[in-house]
């Protein structure tokens, strides 16, 4: 049963993630065009709550999304199961979460 419900939550993920990410790159490819370098635009962006929730909800997705294809991976090459393999799979998430949460307090300051 947890076998279905990580399905469908790393589907959920793919579904908030992958308009996110169009976003994400309109943005870039925008800002890039402009002149802009990474600088300008955390600086242009900082204390911004929109960004710092349209990022905020892409770190979640993407971790989310990341720890349960590593958990198949792993699963499937290491031969992990069990316990250890749903430890491995939320410390993962939990590391890839905050590492994109870092990078979200950044924008907003």
């Amino acid at each position: 049963m947890i076998g279905v419900r990580l399905y469908l939550a790393q589907r959920l993920s793919a579904l908030i993630m992958a308009p996110l990410m169009l976003g994400h790159l309109a943005v870039i490819i925008y800002a890039v065009q402009g002149g802009l370098d990474a600088a300008e635009i955390l600086s242009r962006t900082r204390g911004s709550l929109s960004f710092g929730l349209f990022y905020g909800l892409l770190a979640a997705a993407a971790s989310l999304h990341g720890a349960i294809g590593l958990r198949v991976v792993v699963h499937e090459h290491l031969k992990l199961a069990g316990r250890p393999l749903d430890v491995f799979t939320l410390a993962t998430g939990a590391i890839l979460l905050g590492l994109g949460l870092r990078a979200v307090m950044a924008v907003l300051g």
